[in-house]
């Protein structure tokens, strides 16, 4: 049990030093290098790579170099982006943005594979439940991984803070802040200027060097996993398979149903760390605030997610659908509103926060909804959230240097309302299907499936 712990705290830690630079180079970006929407059009192709990537890489890479260094090299692909970050153009950013979206889903499906057959072979020789392992391997994981999104955005405030440029924002330059932001003239006096490259170099080079200590930590203390075990996992499901599985999936109407809830995920994440962050903190109180609005989301976000699969199966996931629908409404509805004031201080974190609870019911609930509709189909469904989310990302943040935010903030309002149809219409067809029976609801104490959003 030793040496299968050791393993899953190395990739848990590798992991944890790995996404703590990129969740904090996502956050900035649209602040970072906003001229000519260079931040997020990176993003864009960024997340448009892992689709391509994840309907056809993983088997293969796998298959080549085994899980262990599938794993390292593809956390080779998250420091190219870092790298790409010293000299930001688009003849750097956008290469390193693929490099690193083609990197993503093969990094993820080694991982899952690795503690996938790390539980199996310990479960055996222990006489153990396989399940019981695994899911408690992926416990440890997720508890690990999911503060790198704190550790990310405080560094980048701590780091930024020390900037030299900040200052009290004047009237004239907060009218160019909010749903009404100046497209053709988003820098103004303070808030929004550049920090100086000293402070940028040094941020980027703790994000370089924490993902090549992740690269070292995995190469060094990773054990190698069988490479017969790890290939006759990936020979019961060749890529050709999955990915038309993932097609011929799109014919079940439930499928079609929930393209919209599953697009808006990718819509509601963009506009909060792309829109929000850009046009609202950064605008009105400075650069060094996004990572401390960022982790307002990612703790609350945390929290909200292990509590909901806790009370799903006293509440249902109707109830919880309903307050994310409310609370991300009156959130949007007050963008739209709201002239952001540095004085009310309070209200640019009460928006990401009531995000991050309304967040976590999409993550955790349409997760557990996949895994409850298509309990046969399992991969082919999970495949699709995950093609549908990232079209979400790739369209919410290709359009978002065209647009002014009152104009964004609308679509994603809209999306969300067509969600709700849709996601009404397939626990009508559910309820229809089995009268009587509460098929809708009954396998939701499992709580939420593991979720693979965030690359």
């Amino acid at each position: 049990m030793e040496r299968n712990l050791k393993n899953v705290l190395v990739i848990s830690f590798g992991f944890l030093l790995l996404f703590t630079a990129y969740s904090g180079l996502q956050s900035l970006q649209s602040s970072l290098n906003a001229e000519e929407g260079l931040g997020v059009a990176s993003l864009s192709v960024l997340y448009a790579a892992l689709t391509l990537s994840s309907m056809f890489l993983p088997p293969i890479i796998i298959k080549k170099l085994g899980c262990k260094w599938t794993i390292a090299v593809s956390m080779c692909c998250y420091v190219a982006y870092s790298l790409g970050n010293f000299y930001a153009s688009w003849y750097t950013l956008i290469p390193t943005s693929m490099i690193l979206g083609l990197g993503g889903a093969p990094l993820w499906s080694a991982k899952c594979t690795y503690l996938t057959i790390a539980g199996t072979l310990y479960a055996d020789k222990a006489g153990k439940s396989a399940k019981d392992i695994i899911n408690q391997y992926f416990g440890i994981f997720f508890l690990v991984f999911q503060t790198s999104g704190v550790w990310g955005n405080l560094i980048s405030s701590l780091i930024l803070s020390q900037s030299s440029n900040q200052g009290e924002i004047s009237e004239e330059d907060l009218e160019c802040c909010g749903a009404y932001d100046c497209l053709t003239d988003t820098t103004n006096s303070t808030g929004s200027e550049r920090p100086s490259d000293s402070l940028i170099y040094t941020l980027l080079g703790v994000y370089t060097a924490s993902g090549v200590l992740a690269v070292l930590l995995v190469i060094i203390f990773l054990d190698q996993i069988k490479s017969d075990q790890a290939e006759t996992e990936k020979e019961k499901t060749p890529f050709w398979s999955t990915f038309l599985a993932t097609l011929r999936h799109l014919k079940d109407k439930r499928q079609c149903l929930l393209i919209p809830l599953t697009m808006y995920s990718g819509f509601e994440q963009a506009f909060l760390s792309g829109d929000f962050s850009k046009s609202f903190v950064t605008c009105a109180l400075g650069i060094q605030y996004v990572g401390y609005m960022m982790i307002c989301f990612a703790g609350i976000n945390s929290l909200c997610s292990l509590l909901f699969g806790r009370i799903s199966q006293f509440t249902g996931r109707k109830l919880l659908f309903a307050l994310a629908a409310v609370l991300n409404t009156s959130c949007l509805i007050t963008v739209l509103l709201w002239k952001p004031d540095p004085k009310q201080l309070a209200v640019f974190f009460v928006i990401p926060g009531l995000w991050g609870v309304s967040d976590a019911v999409w993550q955790t609930q349409t997760n557990a909804l996949y895994g409850i509709l298509f309990e046969k189909n399992k991969e082919a469904a999970f495949a699709n959230y995950r093609l549908w989310e990232s079209v979400g990302f790739v369209i919410a943040f290709a359009y978002s240097t065209k647009l002014q935010v009152y104009i964004k903030a609308s679509i994603v309002l809209s999306v969300l309302v067509l969600s709700m149809l849709t996601y009404g219409a397939v626990e009508y067809l559910e309820a229809k299907s089995s009268p009587g029976t509460p098929a809708a609801t009954k396998k939701e104490n499992g709580g939420p499936h593991s979720q693979e959003t965030y690359m």
